[in-house]
């Protein structure tokens, strides 16, 4: 009988927010796979977790696959992590989960940590119905996606960098319109964590004259939304 691949979720910054079973899982565990080994280590260390971390990330993540699929045909189990959160959302993983389900072999997800679901929580905006879409195209593809999104109807989810984040806010500004409200969280779960809610442009003159630090979330409601709250302003 073959091993199975498990997709361990790890802290996207408290520590406390690691799960038993997470834990458990890789101490289990015949091989472990880790986005970046320095991150994993202390990681591993403060939970009393003493095995080495594989090094698998997007640079050699196709060619490693094939000798994991060997071991889970051998019967081992494979545990993967990602730098922090979810492993396969806006991080490596997915190639990976879908090669190893082609050749009938089991994997299994444990919930945990993800940096997209509190932050939507937070932003006070729709949460019935939204989309999710990670970071968005640096260059090629970014315009264009950017006009599709304008008449998305659910509240949108993104990520972005410290660098990225005003010029990100202008464009959504430009395309979505000034006055769509918005929310931004960084430093999730961290002693610094701040969320900002308000306009787009509110936002974006906030984190001009304040610390671009930590990985952002951005939350922008739906064209529909944005609807129903002028209807509701024009009927008031």
């Amino acid at each position: 009988m073959g091993g199975k691949l498990f997709l361990v979720p790890t802290p996207i910054g408290n520590l406390e927010d690691m799960t038993f079973r997470a834990v458990r899982v890789l101490k289990e565990a015949d091989v472990i796979l880790a986005e970046d080994t320095r991150t994993s280590a202390p990681l591993l260390k403060h939970f009393g977790i003493d095995k080495k971390a594989y090094s698998h990330h997007q640079h050699n993540e196709h060619k490693a696959t094939s000798e994991i699929i060997r071991f889970l045909k051998e019967g081992k189990n494979v545990a993967l992590i990602s730098d922090a959160g979810t492993p396969a959302i806006s991080d490596p993983g997915f190639f990976l989960v879908r090669e190893v389900l082609k050749n009938d072999l089991p994997v299994e997800c444990l919930p945990g940590a993800t940096a997209f679901v509190p932050a939507l929580v937070n932003s006070g905006l729709p949460t019935d119905s939204f989309v999710f879409e990670g970071f968005l195209p640096v260059k090629k593809g970014r315009q264009t996606r950017l006009k599709k999104l304008a008449d998305e109807e659910r509240t949108i989810i993104l990520y972005e960098s410290p660098h990225r984040l005003l010029k990100t806010l202008e464009e959504f500004a430009q395309f979505f319109g000034e006055e769509r409200q918005a929310s931004v969280s960084r430093e999730l779960t961290k002693m610094y964590e701040e969320t900002v809610r308000g306009t787009l442009v509110e936002i974006k003159s906030y984190f001009e004259n304040n610390i671009l630090k930590g990985e952002f979330v951005i939350c922008v409601a739906g064209k529909e939304e944005t609807k129903k709250e002028k209807r509701s302003y024009e009927k008031d």
